[in-house]
């Protein structure tokens, strides 16, 4: 498993996904890595968002009210919009596993932010490719 430093993998995560190596090394070096136990509730539909999760190992399920909607495994990622606002959770996360997770903590992604502007002009070009996507899959 991947020391959190050494996570490798940002760059297809839509949000980072134009940003440059050295960008990506300065998120890297934020992440946090934490193990949590099968049963644990991640994140709280309708509780503001703070963290970003990266599944390393392990299993969670995603549920909307009481219904399932998503399993998430290694490389699967949730959370990413919980570091530009703290509108709250769409959904509820619960462990099915023991899960190794990296977390990214909103104040320390907002520092690294604060430190590269030419990151900021790179995230709002991801999201404005990522809500022409959505606007094309509603209407089409």
């Amino acid at each position: 498993m991947p020391e959190a430093g050494e996570y490798r993998d940002l760059k297809r995560i839509w949000l980072f996904s134009g940003c440059s190596q050295a960008e990506l090394r300065k998120i890297q070096k934020v992440l946090h890595r934490v193990t949590v136990s099968a049963g644990t509730l991640l994140v709280e539909e309708g509780q503001p968002g703070l963290l970003f999760f990266i599944v390393v190992d392990g299993r969670a399920t995603v549920q909307r009210g009481s219904h399932p909607v998503a399993t998430l495994g290694p490389g699967d990622h949730f959370g990413e919009l919980s570091l530009l606002d703290e509108e709250p959770r769409s959904a509820s996360v619960v462990c099915e596993t023991d899960m190794t997770l990296l977390v990214l903590r909103q104040r320390h992604f907002q520092k690294v932010l604060r430190t590269s502007p030419s990151m900021v002009r790179k995230l709002l070009a991801a999201m404005s490719v990522r809500l022409r996507d959505s606007d094309a899959r509603a209407y089409h």
